[in-house]
């Protein structure tokens, strides 16, 4: 399913004067599988993907049996090694920031070459994509990002201390678009608040969509159940050549010339 281009302009929340962030819950007796499971991917930007993909498109390519196979346990962590790659790759007194809902990897890996000194985890419901991802980093020598298979939301509640974030980064989750579906949102209200539970003091949520009820909503639940500052104005950033955007689907949304929804929330 496309997005409406008809969608209407944003209300106007309160926005403070300073200018300028999915992983979907899976039950726990999740089945064992032999094929790497694809879920529902966020689908954050990858040099080599097609500009006609979707929120709603789930991607069923299996994995290349040819390959290692990882070991599959039920739970939150699609390799059962990961829970102590994970653990281990946290305990850092680097600047860390966490991406719920990685993606293809495009902002994550841009934003870790720009930073070496700081430390970036990527979490994404589609194995698919983040092996692919961790391999890429791998390939290119970039030792300050990780990417894991994985249901970020129970990770992010069961495996991430307090206070030990400096950013997280939601960016185009998937809108979940009939309404006995939106439970399923990854921004609700368990998540927010292990999202302002992690932050340090003074860290920060980026949150942008092209789906303005779930702006909307998003902005109203944050402003319920959190105590973050905010939303700060973030502008519309400028864009020098193709893949010069933040993700993926802002690069297709922004050619479309449809409006993409921007927000920022600090922690006090």
């Amino acid at each position: 399913m496309q997005h409406d281009p008809h969608v209407s302009q944003p209300k106007n929340p309160p926005l403070s004067e300073e200018s300028t962030a999915s992983g979907l819950s899976l039950p726990e007796n999740r089945p064992l599988t032999s094929n790497l499971p694809t879920g529902e991917a966020e689908g954050k930007g990858a040099e080599d993907e097609p500009d006609e993909e979707s929120h709603d498109e789930s991607h069923d390519e299996s994995h290349d049996e040819s390959g290692p196979q990882p070991n599959f346990m039920r739970g939150r962590y699609f390799r059962e090694e990961d829970h102590a790659v994970f653990s281990s790759w946290v305990q850092t007194d680097m600047p860390m920031e966490l991406e719920i809902g990685s993606g293809k990897g495009l902002f994550l890996t841009n934003a870790a070459k720009r930073a070496p000194s700081r430390r970036f985890v990527g979490l994404e419901l589609a194995a698919k994509y983040a092996l692919e991802c961790q391999a890429r980093v791998e390939k290119t020598g970039i030792r300050n990002a990780k990417f894991f298979a994985c249901d970020a939301v129970a990770v992010l509640d069961q495996d991430v201390a307090d206070r030990s974030l400096d950013a997280i980064h939601v960016y185009f989750p998937d809108p979940w678009w009939k309404s006995k579906h939106k439970k399923r949102r990854v921004l609700n209200e368990k998540t927010l608040c292990n999202i302002e539970r992690t932050l340090k003091p003074s860290g920060s949520l980026h949150f942008w969509t092209d789906v303005l009820d779930y702006y909307e909503s998003t902005l109203e639940l944050i402003d319920q159940v959190t105590k973050l500052k905010g939303p700060f104005f973030v502008s519309e950033p400028p864009v020098t050549h193709d893949m010069d955007y933040l993700t993926h689907f802002e690069r297709r949304t922004r050619r479309n010339g449809l409006p993409v929804y921007r927000a920022r929330f600090t922690k006090a």
